[in-house]
């Protein structure tokens, strides 16, 4: 007779084999249970990673109150809004791949007068935000026009912020790079994307776990002063890192290293705040469960049908339902199109492996 322990009445989701293993991929139930739910009404915004780019996008298809804090100007067709990075995220920030970098644009946003206003000269004379060096693909014609562009995007977030009923932020990368004089973040390693790599000015660093939190404290901090109704949920990007800059570190080894320590964050953060949850999109596509069969041939990107089965799922989750997801043409969503391939500076890192 089987001695009676903490396990023996566990429910069958809390079990390896019935619950992942014999139900398989498309057999998954109960994943998930959320601490709230999201109707249609609430007011949500995004930020993040290449990853949150697809939220914005299932969000606005199934008629969800997407903001869009700072929209295109009126008569702008939608490719070159686009080009421009409106409407891809909800303010124009571009990509924050790191916890570091979105609390520095809330302080930014949120306090002006500390904004770093460093600015990179481009070949064509023209001046580019170190911050976000792709949303202007022309650059700014003088500082006045890089000033006003930086307030509008500012203005913008205090506004989306303000009102926003939950933020959905995506934590892709651990890596980062800093100015050693100012601190100031950046988004991409100066050199990459505009700019020039100074070794004596420019310092990587690849944030642990600590750290991270310390930044999240400090942003939940800021929410609760300016919206303190505001819900959050965090996922981990599923997409690999294109290239770590650590020394002696694979790859292979260190995109291990960053989602590991991304996972304990958000597990963490889930554990300390009440208003924040966790929603498994990394574990949806990366899990071994998932056989790597929702990434592209590259082994790094999603495929359009694992973006599509990660979405069934956080829509079931969210709207209360814990029933099996259904097949695409059920779920009611379309199948991703080029046109949707996420916005990911990060990708111009593989321009400088020759091999």
């Amino acid at each position: 007779m089987k001695s009676r322990t903490p396990y023996s009445e566990l429910p069958a989701r809390q079990f390896w084999r019935t619950a992942v293993a014999e139900p398989g991929p498309f057999g998954l139930q109960d994943l998930h249970r959320p601490k709230f739910q999201i109707s249609p009404d609430h007011k949500i915004i995004t930020a993040g990673s290449c990853f949150a780019q697809t939220l914005s996008r299932a969000l606005k298809q199934r008629s969800y109150t997407w903001l869009d804090a700072e929209p295109a100007p009126p008569m702008m067709l939608p490719e070159t809004a686009r080009r421009y990075n409106y409407g891809i995220f909800s303010t124009r920030t571009g990509n924050i791949y790191t916890v570091a970098l979105l609390r520095q644009w809330l302080d930014w946003a949120f306090e002006p007068e500390t904004a770093n206003q460093e600015t990179w000269l481009g070949e064509n004379g023209r001046l580019y935000d170190p911050v976000r060096p792709t949303v202007e693909p022309e650059g700014f014609a003088d500082e006045t026009a890089f000033l006003a562009a930086r307030e509008q995007t500012f203005a913008s977030l205090r506004q989306a912020i303000r009102t926003a009923d939950i933020l959905l932020f995506t934590l892709g990368l651990t890596e980062a790079w800093l100015n050693r004089e100012t601190g100031m973040i950046y988004q991409m390693c100066p050199g990459t994307q505009g700019g020039e790599f100074d070794p004596a000015r420019h310092e990587l660093v690849n944030y642990f776990s600590d750290a991270i939190l310390r930044d999240f404290e400090a942003i939940m901090q800021r929410l609760k002063v300016e919206n303190p109704d505001i819900k959050v949920i965090l996922t981990v990007s599923p997409v690999s890192l294109t290239a770590t800059a650590v020394p002696d570190s694979h790859a292979l080894v260190a995109n291990t290293y960053t989602k590991s320590t991304l996972r304990s964050v958000a597990g963490e953060a889930t554990r300390r705040w009440k208003n924040v949850d966790y929603f498994p999109s990394y574990e949806l596509v990366a899990a071994p469960a998932m056989r790597g069969m929702f990434y592209n041939p590259n082994q790094r990107t999603i495929s359009p049908a694992g973006v599509d089965f990660v979405m069934r799922h956080f829509f079931q989750s969210y709207s209360g339902s814990l029933t099996a997801v259904p097949g695409l043409q059920a779920a009611g969503m379309r199948p991703a199109s080029q046109d949707d391939e996420p916005v990911c500076n990060e990708m111009i890192l593989d321009f400088y492996n020759e091999r």
